[in-house]
Parts: C-alpha cells; structure tokens; sequence
C-alpha cells in the first residue's frame, strides 16, 4: 500500500482533478492525443518521474505484454520519463521446459513489440529480467536472465545479464535452482545516464549481494535497480531491509519493480514494489496487486546526502580493500 512519509516524493495514483494536465512534464491534457507527449518536454524545474511497475505474469507471453504494455502508457500519460518492469515481465513459466521453450532472443518478436512500445510513449524503459536465448543457445541449450534497457528511440542502451543464480531450498517452502537452466552472467555493466540520472542494472538475487550496489555506486550510479520475483517467505522477511539497506549504504535510490500474487499453480510472488530514497525512506510503494507507484528522483538531495555523510570518501582501503568491478571506472 502506498504509505506517506516525511520527505514526499510520491506521487498519488487518483486520477488528475478535470482540466489538469495528466503529464506533470508534457503539454497534453486528457484526451488531446492518442499518443503521449515526451516526457521530458514540460516546463523547467519538474524533477523527473518515474514509474514502477507490479504485474502478475503468467506463461501467457500475450496477456503479460497487454498488461505490461498498459502500465507503460499509463505510465507516460502521468508524465513518466522512466517506467521499470520487474523480473520475468515477459512470463513466468510453470517448469523449467516451458521456461526455456518460451525464451527468445534480444533481437526477437517480443522485444521489437518493446521497442515500438518505447518509441511510441517517449520513455525510458528497464525491462528487467528477460528469458534471453543468447548466442550459445545452440549448444548450451540455457538462457540469461537478462536486464535490457531501452531508450526513448527504441534503441536497447544496455543489457546485464544476471550474475548472481537463485539456488535457495527452505525446506517444506521454497525451492529453486536458476543455476539448472540459466547461465550466470559475467559482467557488470556501467552506469547509464538516463534523465532521472545514472541508472546501475541489476536483478533481484543480486540485491543480497552488496558488493554489486558498492561497485556501482563507485562507478557513479544514482539510481540501482532490482527488478524482482521474490517469493512470499523471503520477501516478507527481507525485501524491504535489503533494499532499505542497499539505499543507505550506498546513498543512491533503489527502485525495484516486482511480481505480485499467483503465477501460476506452484508459484506466488511478494509484489510491495517499491523505492527507497538515499536517506532509506521508503518513498513509494505499490497496493495490492498489479499497478504502478510513482516517485520524483531528487538529484540535489541525494547529492547533500552525500555531502552531509561522506561516506564514500571516508571508506578504508588500505584495511579492507577496494570494492570495484572489472571495466567499471572509479567515479568521484
């Protein structure tokens, strides 16, 4: 549920009074066009928002981009500059041959429906993770869980494929062995400048790891993302202490899209997406069910953060060493 805080940032769901405009950063109002005006084309001073999604996807690859692609044009007429989806956006498969049969490649059908879906709304999109037949699938017959992330031209800007597997067994509970079908990825990828500000991809099991958010944090992110299909047990007793603590320690803010209720028979997923801000308020977060919370990214403010605590600038390498990731340049 949508909860207030002190600093708010959020913006409501209810629909805009009549006669006011439903893009805070365009010139359209309500019912003008069938195509929303770009996202960033408002008057000066707005700060960007974003959108964060929460679907229920099922093995129905048709019903889940209807859905997916609902919130992305809600998403825009609000003025959204940067919509996020969560993990498995494209489907979540009943078993592991239904998940690899599914899988398509980045240059595939699916992803050229994205693509003309971010060109016709003008926004950024985190497509965040997709069941990727990369190259190797010919001889490897496994995917990546793939993060891509899509341009307002439609062009795809990055693409990190999960590094870190999800083989957790808690026992009577939880099971999952992503390691079975799925090959790690073996990079991280850097920051992207996005108009809400320097974007850091990662994917759900990631977020346990907080070397990753501190490598991105180094190389200059703003913003660390973790599009996500936690289950119910860890998710209600970790999901938001995790990205409550990923936010803190490294004084960006955490946007994590998620998936919600029954995929199918064997599966329920958490849902509460949400995002934290660089103090580790929760600033956002979805109700029950499918939909999408908003919050505005305050450049400024995680800046004074960052000057008010130094935390970054008061780190001790010559005792514990330097958190870095291959190919990522250090960023002051």
């Amino acid at each position: 549920m949508l909860r207030a805080v002190p600093r708010t940032l959020l913006r409501c769901l209810l629909p805009a009074p009549p006669g006011t405009p439903r893009c805070p950063h365009g010139s359209g109002t309500p019912g003008s066009s069938p195509r929303p005006p770009r996202a960033m084309s408002g008057p000066p001073g707005l700060k960007p928002l974003v959108a964060v999604g929460q679907v229920t996807s099922t093995p129905d690859k048709e019903l889940n981009f209807a859905a997916c692609a609902g919130l992305v044009r809600e998403a825009a007429h609000r003025g959204a500059c940067l919509v996020f989806l969560p993990e498995g956006f494209d489907y979540i498969g009943s078993d592991t041959a239904q998940t690899l049969s599914l899988a398509e490649g980045l240059d595939g059908d699916l992803m050229g429906r994205y693509v003309e879906l971010a060109r016709d709304c003008g926004v950024w999109l985190s497509l965040g993770g997709f069941h990727e037949r990369g190259r190797d699938w010919p001889t490897t017959q496994r995917i990546y869980n793939c993060h891509a992330l899509l341009d307002p031209a439609g062009h795809l800007v990055a693409a990190y494929r999960k590094t870190h597997l999800c083989d957790v067994e808690l026992e009577g509970r939880v099971t999952m062995k992503e390691s079975s079908f799925t090959n790690p990825g073996t990079e991280i990828v850097p920051p992207v400048s996005t108009p809400a500000g320097k974007l850091g991809l990662s994917i759900c099991y990631d977020l346990r790891f907080p070397e990753i958010s501190l490598a991105l944090r180094r190389a200059g992110a703003e913003i660390l993302t973790y599009p996500s299909a936690f289950t119910v047990p860890t998710g209600s007793a970790h999901w938001e202490v995790l990205l409550r603590a990923r936010a803190i320690e490294s004084q960006c803010y955490v946007v994590a899209a998620a998936q919600t209720g029954k995929n199918h028979e064997r599966r329920t997923s958490y849902g509460h997406a949400l995002v934290v801000d660089p103090w580790g308020a929760v600033v956002a977060q979805c109700r029950e069910g499918p939909g999408l919370c908003y919050a505005e990214i305050d450049l400024d403010y995680l800046h004074r953060i960052r000057r008010e605590i130094p935390v970054h600038g008061h780190r001790r390498p010559d005792l514990y060493g330097t958190v870095a990731a291959a190919g990522l340049a250090a960023v002051p």
